[in-house]
C-alpha cells in the first residue's frame, strides 16, 4: 500500500537559498545547464541563473512555477516527478540540485540524467525529523546514510552531512550530500564553509 502524498514544505516563497547549497554552488560552472528538481517557486533555480547558468526548473506546481516567468536563464516545466516511468526523458544536466523533496524512485533517473563530470547537490529531511514537525512519514524522511547508499558506484562524494539543525523558523533533522561524476577532475575545488 502506497502512502499518502505528504508535502514537504508548503511552496510558500521562500526569500533566500539553502546555505548547503550556496556553500556548494561554485562547483558548478558558469554556463552549465542545471536541472532544479521539485523546485517550487525557484529559489535555488534564480541562484544558478544569477550565477550563469542555463536552468531547466521543474515541479508539479503549476502555480509556483509561474513565479518564474520571465526569468532570464530558467526554463520551467510542469512535471510529475512522481508518475510512473521516466518522466525526464533522455536530457543531460551538469548539475542537478534537489531540495526538500524525496521520491526514491526518482535516484535512478537523476543519476542517468547527470552528465558524467557533473554535480548532484541534494539537501532534504531525515529521520529523527518527526520530533520536529513535517515531514513525519517514513517514506518522505532519508534513513542513516541514504545518500551516500543511493550515488554508491555512481558518483564521488565531496561532502556529506546528516543531523539536527536549527532553522530561524523551526527546527528539523537533514541529510546532505555534495557528489560529482567520476568524469570529473579530481581533487575539486571545496568552497571555504
Amino acid at each position: 500500500m502506497t502512502a499518502p502524498p505528504e508535502p514537504l514544505v508548503a511552496h510558500a516563497p521562500v526569500a533566500h537559498p539553502s546555505r548547503w547549497i550556496e556553500r556548494f554552488a561554485p562547483l558548478v560552472r558558469a554556463g552549465a545547464r542545471v536541472l532544479d528538481v521539485a523546485c517550487g517557486h525557484g529559489r535555488h533555480a534564480r541562484l544558478f541563473a544569477a550565477r550563469g547558468c542555463h536552468v531547466v526548473a521543474v515541479d508539479r506546481d503549476a502555480a509556483a512555477l509561474a513565479a518564474l516567468a520571465g526569468e532570464p536563464r530558467i526554463e520551467t516545466r510542469a512535471l510529475d516527478l512522481e508518475a510512473a516511468g521516466p518522466v525526464l526523458g533522455d536530457e543531460r544536466f551538469d548539475a542537478i540540485v534537489v531540495v526538500n523533496y524525496l521520491h526514491r524512485p526518482l535516484f535512478p533517473e537523476l543519476l542517468a540524467v547527470l552528465a558524467e563530470d557533473g554535480v548532484l547537490l541534494y539537501e532534504t529531511f531525515a529521520r529523527g525529523n518527526e520530533a520536529y514537525g513535517r515531514p513525519a512519514n517514513p517514506d518522505f524522511l532519508l534513513g542513516p546514510g541514504e545518500l551516500l547508499q543511493a550515488i554508491a558506484g555512481t558518483l564521488v562524494p565531496v561532502a556529506f552531512e546528516q543531523g539536527h539543525v536549527a532553522a530561524l523558523d523551526r527546527d528539523a533533522v537533514v541529510q546532505r550530500i555534495v557528489a560529482v561524476g567520476r568524469e570529473r577532475p579530481w581533487p575539486p575545488s571545496l568552497p571555504q564553509g
